[in-house]
């Protein structure tokens, strides 16, 4: 399994309270999956996301990561898997603001070592700009752009390192329906050609609909799975 996570648990104190945001969660995500997590708000489907992502840390339980498990590696290797092996897609975007959408689609591959040289980069670049529909933005700053065109870059971002996973919060809620479904059928393409496995977090029925594995979260506990 490529994502393994067992009696995964975490608690948040709240003054005199702790909160159980996951209650022993265990799930298996392979290579190449395209998984929905679902759930109403305050399942923990955003916890379980940013423990998967290396984010945060679980109170209880493993997680391991492409066989190795999180809690034994260092904060530079967990650093570096986050830059090598996963890309993310948030919903507050995380785009900065100095630079140009054409360069905040490149920084990763500046800052990582999955440089494949300057025309190579450039060519990744253009043509996720080009699917996500703003080839004809890259020299505008986030603020010169919609909500919606944000969150676009973010997911061109997201995958600009080929990573092997792309974990995304949401990545439709800011998009009318013709963008989301483009942005959807590039993941699907990706996931295919490249062999991304995908972990959203989604109230979409669209993405339920296209992933071939849907968990159903409540109270901090899968509720159902469903592999198809």
């Amino acid at each position: 399994m490529l994502v393994s996570l067992k009696n995964l648990k975490k608690t948040y104190p709240m003054g005199r309270l702790t909160v159980e945001a996951l209650r022993g969660v265990s799930l298996d995500i392979g290579a190449g999956d395209f998984v929905a997590v679902a759930g109403p708000s305050g399942s923990g489907k955003t916890t379980m996301m940013n423990i998967i992502g290396l984010i945060d840390t679980p109170t209880g339980g493993t997680v391991l990561i492409d066989d190795r498990e999180a809690a034994f590696l260092s904060r530079r290797d967990l650093t570096r898997m986050r830059r090598d092996c996963i890309g993310f897609v948030f919903q507050s975007f995380n785009l900065l603001p100095v630079l140009t959408v054409y360069e905040n689609v490149e920084l990763p591959l500046t800052i990582g070592k999955k440089n494949g040289g300057r025309k190579a980069n450039r060519e990744r670049v253009e043509y996720l700009l080009d699917e996500v529909g703003l080839a004809d933005r890259r020299s505008h700053k986030p603020a010169e752009l919609s909500g919606g065109q944000q969150q676009r870059v973010a997911i061109a971002r997201a995958l600009i390192t080929r990573p092997r996973i792309v974990i995304a919060d949401e990545p439709t809620a800011n998009l009318d329906s013709v963008n989301g479904e483009r942005i959807l059928d590039l993941m699907k393409k990706i996931n295919r050609e490249e062999g991304t496995t995908f972990i959203f977090s989604t109230h979409d029925p669209d993405i339920w609909k296209l992933a071939n594995h849907v968990v159903f979260l409540r109270d901090g506990l899968i509720e159902t799975e469903e592999r198809r």
